[in-house]
């Protein structure tokens, strides 16, 4: 099977926010979408090695926050490449609460759902969630999982349904992150940049890049 065809589905990129108790906690999703609009049902895939799996089976709750092309980097390197079990994820993040639940605010909307069912698969679960509340919060285009790819040059983690392993040729060295993927390719010699250089992804330090 030419596993690229699954490529070209649409996908977006969506921080999902639960609480792991009282404990604002969540990560990011790329597989979510609307089931029916009346009444409004959303599904979500959610891979079991997440902890934000374990916590929406918990509280019965989640939130689908819409990422925009605007949106911080390391927004998604903090909550799609660090899990809430080890770190408190939401220390220094913008976020409202609505319905009880952790809500980011520099995201293009929210979506609130109570889960009414759900399957599991033999990686994932998938949630179907009746909609409970959701607004647009700005007028930035949502961000696709290509254009996070294309445009960004992240990768999807191994807990993503999309991954897939790349074993593509190299024409030329290139730097990686070891930790989300990031490939660097800016005029600039990676070897000149200073000490203090992070990953513009998930926030790492330079010594965390692999030559490639």
């Amino acid at each position: 099977m030419n596993t690229k065809v699954f490529h070209q589905i649409s996908y977006g990129l969506y921080v999902i926010t639960t609480l792991d108790k009282n404990r604002p906690t969540g990560c990011v999703a790329n597989s979510s979408m609307q089931i029916t609009s009346s009444p409004a049902t959303l599904a979500l895939s959610m891979n079991h090695d997440n902890y934000t799996n374990q916590c929406i089976k918990e509280s019965g709750y989640f939130a689908i926050n819409i990422l925009g092309e605007n949106t911080d980097n390391t927004l998604i390197g903090t909550f799609g490449f660090k899990s809430g079990k080890d770190i408190d994820k939401f220390a220094g993040i913008d976020y409202d609460t609505k319905e009880g639940l952790p809500i980011l605010k520099n995201t293009c909307g929210y979506i609130i759902c109570k889960v009414i069912d759900k399957m599991e698969t033999s990686t994932h679960t998938v949630f179907l969630g009746e909609v409970l509340d959701g607004d647009v919060l700005s007028e930035d285009n949502p961000m696709t999982y290509s254009y996070y790819h294309k445009v960004i040059k992240g990768r999807a983690p191994k807990n993503a349904p999309t991954y897939i392993p790349k074993e593509e040729p190299q024409t030329k060295e290139t730097w990686v992150c070891s930790v989300c993927g990031y490939v660097y390719d800016q005029p600039e010699p990676f070897e000149s940049l200073p000490d203090t250089w992070t990953c513009p992804v998930c926030g790492v330090p330079k010594s965390k890049f692999e030559k490639k």
